[in-house]
């Protein structure tokens, strides 16, 4: 029986593939099947794969492909509706795992009954790593609030074990042909959960130092992309009943301008401001963030951009920029 699918679309990888396969292939825990989703990459990105797969015979990988770029949710879609696994986990193939992750994390699902299970991660820049720790929730309620919509934890696909019942009984895949922020289907599976566990090890690496990554780059179309997922969102987490749902909501809704205050993209700003009007025009006092956090987005709400370049300057060129450029 295969305990966990793994999928793993690439494109425009060649690079990075390799490594990821590797780690992917070396795991210690062998019942599982490892799907490549190609999704149409026009370099070198499969013929590497395919030479990697000779070099670990009697693997459980298989490579899937499609005939046109469909885009990063159609080619995890593509995985989902062969996968076979009790669990199942996404990998990017520009990153790459630790070889013992699969079984920690399996193991520790089935310790706990648990609908997720999610670690840290490393941040992975060219002159080093930064740990990244996830707070501790007893509860998927408590995740997807006091983690997903205040902000507080990222809702990234990647590092989280999730078991395949809770795609398949709510009928929940991924946008597709909405890639920005496609990870939002994430929030939803936390609202459909029940348990969670949180294995405290840092199993990921997300690469930080690849331009070509999707979420290195900014159009209108990734606009459009990301207001349809946060939308979706939105309307699906207001058909969920869970604890203070207007605060939380609010409180997503807030978070959307702090990437783009902390990036410097002002107009983007502005555009979600008068997109959720409701969410800023009360007093930021009252939100639950922290005191960072609200004073970023008064800031931004002030138009104060010179105050924020600075502030931007400091944490990212100073600080990370020594640390592990």
């Amino acid at each position: 029986m295969c305990k966990v699918s793994v999928i793993v679309p690439f494109y425009n990888v060649e690079k990075y593939i390799e490594r990821c396969a590797v780690s992917l292939l070396s795991q210690t825990l062998k019942e599982i099947e490892i799907l490549f989703i190609d999704d149409a990459s026009p370099d070198r990105s499969r013929a590497i794969l395919e030479r990697v797969l000779l070099s670990y015979p009697g693997n459980s990988a298989r490579i899937i492909t499609h005939p046109v770029n469909k885009g990063l949710p159609a080619a995890r879609n593509t995985g989902l509706s062969v996968a076979s696994g009790d669990y199942i986990y996404h990998c990017d193939s520009d990153d790459w795992v630790e070889t013992d992750m699969l079984e920690k994390m399996h193991a520790l699902a089935l310790e706990k009954e648990a609908d997720i299970v999610y670690s840290d991660f490393y941040l992975t820049f060219p002159g080093g790593e930064r740990y990244m720790r996830n707070p501790d929730f007893s509860t998927a309620e408590e995740m997807l609030t006091k983690g997903f919509l205040s902000g507080k934890m990222k809702f990234n696909v990647w590092n989280k074990l999730v078991k395949r019942s809770i795609y398949f009984d709510n009928r929940i895949s991924f946008p597709d042909g909405y890639g920005m922020g496609e990870d939002t289907t994430m929030i939803l599976l936390a609202a459909k959960s029940k348990r969670v566990a949180y294995l405290p090890e840092a199993m990921y690496h997300y690469v930080r130092s690849n331009p070509k990554a999707f979420t290195n780059t900014v159009s209108d179309k990734h606009l459009s992309d990301f207001e349809h997922n946060f939308s979706r969102t939105v309307t699906f987490l207001e058909g969920c009943h869970f604890s203070e749902r207007e605060k939380y909501l609010r409180m997503f809704k807030l978070g959307l301008i702090i990437p783009c205050l902390t990036d410097g993209r002002w107009k983007e700003a502005e555009y979600w401001e008068k997109r959720y009007p409701e969410a800023f025009n009360r007093p930021l006092s009252d939100t639950g963030l922290g005191f960072r956090t609200r004073l970023i987005v008064w800031l931004g709400t002030k138009r104060m951009y010179g105050i924020l370049k600075i502030y931007n300057f400091i944490v990212n060129k100073l600080f990370y920029g020594l640390r592990f450029g």
